[in-house]
């Protein structure tokens, strides 16, 4: 039996355009930077610069597609083309304004030079005495190497993978054989399976004495004594004193436990923060500007501009001149909409900095974190009549420079509990005084979550032994047996 149903359903749709201007806020100054770019490159209506006017018009023109012949003469009425042309010179578009800083001198994003990773490895090989077989063979394992510097698959797995990828057929032994000669490569630990091995290869390299041949004991005997820091039982197991042990730990914290991030030629972008906006004090009160680099000038083609005054002059319009004016009008909305966008990311970034900054006024007067304030984005949103989404794009992707350094955002964004005063603080300033504590500690002694949990009791914080617990990973502090020390 068929039934029919009516259903009403109510749906918010954003437009294409309304997508476009999320996206434009999220960037931060370098992304928005390529943006702007690529939309210069691909909109010829588009330009840049100070000297030239930028042209008014109102999006009047009808863009129905009506078929008509090769001969047929179209009207100066069938496209009013003074709604495109304005004889005001004063700049509708003009994106500049009196709160922008003048820190625009450097526009380049910054890259990574030299050879890959990898390459780096491989040519390394070269060096080393090797068959047909063993070559194919390590350049695999090379090519398992992970950015860390790893290999983090089973010695089989790569034998099985050599047979069908590479027509190579082994065993685990020639496999291992061929790594240990990989792990002679630089960075010294390359190439290791584990922790363990990659610790292990760095000591062995070094020249020996006391302190490293102690070490070498350590990790190869001892390893999970050593992670656990049972120092009693190393210094039973190997016969030593505090003072020995001591030095051959400090040996091994020098070492490093990832090989391949110390390598620069990975290929990737060398991360360089570049701050959005900046924050002074200036006669005791806080100041904001926009990066300057976030507000390009921007002009409608003087060329497309002279198209359409052509065009209007033109007495006979044939299918060809109509086409053409088509295509200019499409190109003119598209650089009318980029530069409203673009005015409209300045006022957005501007506003909702200009309002986290006066929430947060305390701290950025004195740059004492335990003076933040509890917020939430909808506090914000709520504040400067923005939809929730709006802030976190903001928030999550852009960088202020303060008196205090350059902090990202959403580091101002804490939840709120209560004090024994019942008074409400946010949890970013029990977090300070959490990781103040336990920087303070006896690091012989190091207090455990439950000895800082009656702490910060008595500070008028009342946070149960399983919140401290999860503070303290937040701020990834591990837990007191693995901050102890000798």
């Amino acid at each position: 039996m068929l039934k029919q149903y009516l259903q009403f359903k109510l749906s918010q749709k954003l437009s294409p355009q309304q997508i476009q201007l999320m996206k434009l806020i999220q960037l931060p100054t370098q992304a928005f930077e390529q943006r702007l770019k690529q939309e210069l490159e691909e909109n010829p209506a588009l330009e840049t610069g100070k000297e030239e006017r930028i042209d008014d018009y109102e999006d009047n023109f009808d863009n129905s597609q009506e078929d008509y012949n090769d001969n047929e003469s179209i009207t100066a009425d069938d496209i009013n083309v003074d709604d495109y042309l304005s004889d005001d010179e004063i700049p509708d578009y003009r994106t500049s304004a009196n709160n922008y800083s003048a820190d625009d001198d450097e526009k380049s994003v910054p890259y990574a030079s030299g050879t890959t990773f990898t390459q780096h490895l491989i040519n390394q090989l070269n060096t080393f005495r090797l068959n047909d077989e063993e070559r194919d063979i390590a350049e695999f394992l090379v090519g398992s190497v992970d950015e860390s510097g790893y290999i983090r698959r089973e010695l089989i797995d790569i034998v099985d993978d050599l047979a069908f990828t590479q027509s190579v057929y082994t065993d685990e032994t020639k496999v291992e054989n061929v790594l240990k000669k990989v792990q002679q490569l630089d960075p010294a630990g390359v190439a290791a399976r584990s922790l363990q091995e990659c610790l292990s290869i760095q000591l062995h390299r070094k020249e020996k004495h006391p302190d490293i041949e102690l070490a070498i004991k350590i990790i190869d005997q001892a390893f999970e004594k050593f992670t656990k820091k049972h120092y009693k039982k190393l210094m039973q197991k190997f016969d030593v004193n505090e003072e020995q042990l001591k030095d051959a730990i400090h040996e091994i914290e020098r070492l490093n436990p990832k090989p391949g991030g110390s390598y620069a030629g990975n290929n990737r972008i060398v991360e360089h923060v570049v701050p959005d906006f900046a924050i002074k004090i200036v006669d005791g009160e806080l100041e904001l500007t926009l990066n300057g680099r976030n507000a390009p000038e921007l002009h409608v083609s003087r060329e497309y501009n002279n198209m359409l005054k052509g065009y209007k002059e033109s007495k006979d319009k044939s299918k060809q001149q109509k086409d053409a004016v088509l295509f200019i009008k499409q190109k003119l909305d598209a650089a009318k909409w980029f530069i409203e966008a673009i005015k409209q990311r300045q006022q957005t970034l501007f506003v909702t900095m200009s309002s986290i900054m006066h929430y947060q006024k305390e701290y950025f007067l004195t740059g004492d974190e335990r003076k933040l304030k509890p917020m939430i984005l909808k506090d914000i949103a709520d504040e400067i009549d923005m939809d929730v989404s709006t802030v976190s794009r903001v928030a999550n992707s852009k960088y202020v420079d303060t008196p205090y350094g350059t902090k990202l955002i959403k580091e101002f964004f804490s939840e709120s509990m209560t004090n024994d005063q019942g008074e409400e603080v946010s949890t970013r300033e029990i977090k300070k005084i959490l990781e103040t504590v336990i920087e303070e500690e006896n690091k012989k002694k190091p207090l455990t979550d439950e000895a800082l949990s009656k702490i910060l009791k008595e500070k008028g914080y009342p946070i149960a032994r399983r919140t401290v617990a999860k503070y303290r990973e937040q701020l990834d502090i591990p837990v007191a047996r693995l901050r102890k020390t000798i």
